[in-house]
């Protein structure tokens, strides 16, 4: 098994790409501590007993890492590719149980299915190809919130993505667009 690794805007994150293998199809996953992996993922547990990660996102077929400011990439990487490399072999499945939570759209107005569907189609492709992930929280008084998870999250040009990237492409598309703002996820 090959397991590719890729840079992403972020310097503390690196993208994991595991030949040939779905890491969560259509699902995103993501773990900012090792205690939010302890009933979820035990492919997150083990990466988290690495030292210096901070944070794991498993997307559709990639596997983001980040670590910590004071760690340094040449000393765990290659930890970190044993680790997802032996988990891959064991066969175990990533999560302990995938609980599918769809959204129900069917309370959304039209501008909120609107601004969802171009995220979808338009803004999570290209995020994904950075290591991240990008979900839709809320739209209120011209507001449109958005979350960003794994690569995305702390990372020093996320700023400048929502406000000229997406803010931009949503306003051209959803003249109800104000503003695009992110924000935690809980």
């Amino acid at each position: 098994m090959f397991i590719q690794t890729e840079e992403t805007p972020n310097p503390q994150t690196l993208k994991f790409i595991p030949d040939g293998q779905i890491v969560l199809g259509d699902s995103t996953a993501e773990f900012k501590n090792q205690k939010q992996a302890v009933t979820k993922s035990p492919l997150a547990l083990q990466l988290f007993e690495i030292s210096g990660i901070e944070g794991i996102f498993f997307g559709r077929d990639f596997i983001t890492v980040t670590k910590s400011a004071a760690s340094e990439w040449s000393k765990i990487k290659a930890e970190i590719l044993a680790t997802i490399m032996d988990f891959y072999v064991s066969g175990k499945p990533i999560m302990f149980e995938q609980k599918v939570q769809k959204e129900s759209d069917e309370e959304d107005s039209d501008i909120v299915k609107q601004i969802k569907e171009l995220i979808e189609i338009k803004v999570r492709p290209a995020v994904a190809m950075d290591g991240g992930d990008i979900i839709f929280h809320s739209f209120e008084d011209g507001i449109v919130r958005l979350v960003l998870k794994g690569s995305c999250s702390g990372c020093p040009s996320s700023t400048i993505t929502l406000k000229n990237g997406i803010e931009n492409m949503l306003k051209h598309y959803v003249p109800e667009v104000e503003a695009v703002e992110q924000v935690e996820d809980n």
